[in-house]
């Protein structure tokens, strides 16, 4: 059986989840964490960690708005974690170069810079990169390793005393005017509030009004698989992450390059393409040709949690004590920051009459 109800619970052990019950937690609640897996086993352990506002987005949007909100909060939040965690997180402001290897690329890359100027996303042209026909280069692009994130906010919350439950299974939501009950495959739980994150698998959970069994409809969720590859190459032998369209190479402080990637909608299948590995690999090699000679790549997937329009819900399900936290498609580690802060400040300060905080995307 359970312990006794916590103040809150928050469904999924993501970066997103995760980072929201060690902002709850430092608010003083109780928070329990579960996962069906093990903490940041999914999508934040596959993700490459790109934090790239500049590869991303073109027009003044919400989402825009927030994806740049959230790169600004990067580098305290990963200060305040690794102060809290005791632990180190390979993050870094290294800018990113968007390469053009034909003069149609070009031109779509200089429209891009004019549009994405009103947004405030720097970008300079450069010339003679790599052979290219031209690039722009991204200073405020950063990357991060979502399993160093991952790992210190596991120390955080345990310090905090959050509880972690992973390989428990969510199997219902039951909500009423000011309580939360959940069925889970341990047993039961209760709160006064509760955070559905729990990436792909988020429409999936049944959720039901209490006493009369009525279904509660939130936006649906789908998987978007994603294959990578690593690379051993020497610490510093890549620079800033290089792009061009779908195709990108970034490195962790280790030397440990990662190429990415491919957009799969094939449900939740595991199993490794050796095509599509095939095809990432010889995009990567046309980027950075020293791949060629480099020792055999590892290759890896994970699913992206999409929704129909490609964009988070990031709010509070109506007046009712749950709040959603999911579809965050490629961008999860990169919103962590803002979404963990919009969420805990929403739900430690809610109550009937408050109005949603600014930045909700609804």
């Amino acid at each position: 059986m359970l312990s006794p109800s916590p103040d809150a619970i928050v469904i999924g052990a993501g970066i997103v989840g995760g980072s929201i019950a060690w902002r709850l937690a430092q608010a003083g609640m109780s928070v329990t964490l579960l996962d069906a897996g093990e903490l940041g086993g999914e999508a934040s352990w596959a993700g490459a960690g790109m934090l790239a506002p500049g590869g991303e987005f073109t027009a003044q949007t919400p989402l825009a708005r927030f994806a740049l909100e959230s790169l600004g909060l990067y580098p305290a939040f990963v200060q305040e974690l690794e102060s809290e965690a005791r632990a180190r997180i390979d993050y870094r402001r290294s800018g990113a170069v968007e390469l053009a290897c034909t003069e149609a690329e070009w031109h779509d890359l200089l429209e891009r810079r004019t549009a994405q100027q009103s947004l405030g996303i720097r970008s300079s042209a450069r010339t003679n990169v790599l052979g290219a026909a031209g690039a722009l280069f991204y200073p405020d692009d950063a990357i991060v390793d979502p399993r160093d994130v991952m790992r210190a906010l596991r120390y955080a919350c345990q310090a905090r005393q959050v509880r972690i439950l992973e390989r428990t299974r969510v199997l219902e939501i039951r909500i009423a005017a000011g309580t939360v009950d959940i069925e889970t495959s341990a047993g039961p739980l209760s709160a006064s509030a509760a955070v559905l994150t729990a990436g792909a698998w988020s429409g999936a959970i049944p959720i039901t009004r209490t006493g009369t069994g009525e279904s509660i409809a939130i936006t649906p969720t789908f998987p978007v698989r994603g294959h990578l590859l690593g690379y051993t190459l020497p610490p510093g032998s890549l620079g800033p992450i290089l792009r061009r369209a779908h195709t990108y190479l970034l490195q962790r402080a280790s030397g440990f390059t990662i190429a990415g990637t491919s957009s799969e909608q094939a449900g939740f299948d595991r199993r490794l393409d050796p095509a599509v590995i095939a095809g990432i690999h010889a995009r990567a090699c046309e980027l950075l040709p020293r791949l060629r000679s480099a020792p055999e790549p590892q290759a890896w997937l994970g699913f992206r949690p999409a929704t129909a329009n490609f964009e988070p819900v990031i709010r509070r399900l109506d007046d009712l004590p749950l709040w959603l936290a999911y579809g965050h498609y490629r961008n999860g580690i990169l919103l962590a920051p803002a979404t963990a802060r919009l969420i805990s400040r929403e739900i430690t300060s809610s109550s009937e009459t408050d109005p949603p905080a600014p930045g909700a995307l609804r």
